[in-house]
């Protein structure tokens, strides 16, 4: 029997369970993650997906987990937007994964 401890996300932690815990909330639900992890670690480790996807309402994960691809973008509460695989997580950090449906994608140009 392992004792990898059992998560609900998509991502399952294998090692480095010593370090300290981060909690952060997502949608409102209080999820916890570690010292060093990336929002994105932290919450598919905890949670089924990022956000949902612009086109067919299915889960949104990241896809190249070093930030060239935009499919990490999640939101803050106060409407920020942020990569989630190359921003690292912060005690208190307060996410919400669909935004108010103003300025999805920034104005290039």
């Amino acid at each position: 029997m392992s004792d990898i401890p059992r998560s609900s996300g998509q991502f399952r932690r294998l090692g480095e369970l010593d370090r300290a815990e981060v909690m952060i909330e997502v949608d409102g639900k209080t999820v916890t993650g570690l010292v060093g992890d990336s929002v994105l670690i932290t919450v598919l480790n905890s949670c089924g997906g990022l956000r949902k996807a612009d086109f067919g309402g299915g889960n949104r994960a990241g896809f190249c987990l070093m930030g060239a691809c935009q499919d990490c973008w999640m939101w803050t509460a106060d409407g920020n937007r942020l990569r989630a695989c190359t921003t690292p997580v912060s005690e208190g950090l307060q996410l919400i994964t669909t935004s108010s449906g103003e300025d999805l994608w920034p104005i290039i140009g």
